[in-house]
C-alpha cells in the first residue's frame, strides 16, 4: 500500500471500485482489517448500507457518521469513526485485507456500529464477497 494511505503518510482512505453486484442485492458493506496484527485482527475501516448504485468510494473518504450517498460508518479499533490506516510495529509485512459485501438488505445498525456488529448483522445475508488485500511493512 502506497504511505499516503497509512499513518506513515496523509492517513486518508484509498479509492475502491467494485463491479455490478448480484441481482437482490439491497445494500453494499465494505469491512477492512490486518490480519497480521499482533493481538489478532485489528479493524481499519467499517463501512455498511453502502447504497446500490455506488461502484466506487473516491480516496479520502471523509470520516463521519453517515456519508453523503447515505453510507454508514462504522468505529474502528482506533476507537474511531471512519478509515484509520495501517500503522503496523518495525518489521515484517502486514496484508490489509479489503473485503466488500453485497447484501439483500440493508443494515438495521447505527453508525458507529463495530466490525463484530456488522459482521453479526450481515450473516445470512450475503450474496457476494469481493476482497482485495493490500501489503505494507515500516
Amino acid at each position: 500500500m502506497p504511505d499516503k494511505y497509512t499513518c506513515q503518510g496523509q492517513d486518508v482512505s484509498p479509492p475502491l471500485s467494485w463491479g455490478e453486484p448480484p441481482a437482490g442485492t439491497r445494500s453494499l458493506a465494505l469491512v477492512v482489517k490486518d490480519l497480521d496484527s499482533p493481538g489478532g485482527r485489528f479493524t481499519h475501516w467499517v463501512l455498511f448500507n453502502i447504497p446500490l448504485d455506488i461502484r466506487e468510494l473516491n480516496e479520502a473518504v471523509s470520516p463521519q457518521s453517515r456519508l453523503p450517498n447515505g453510507a454508514l460508518e462504522g468505529k474502528n479499533d482506533f476507537g474511531k469513526i471512519g478509515y484509520g490506516g495501517p500503522c503496523p510495529p518495525s518489521g515484517k509485512s502486514h496484508r490489509y485485507q479489503f473485503t466488500i459485501y453485497a447484501l439483500d438488505t440493508a443494515l438495521n445498525l447505527e453508525a458507529g456500529a463495530s466490525k463484530k456488529q456488522v459482521l453479526d448483522a450481515l450473516e445470512g445475508h450475503i450474496l457476494a464477497r469481493g476482497q482485495l488485500t493490500g501489503l505494507y511493512q515500516r
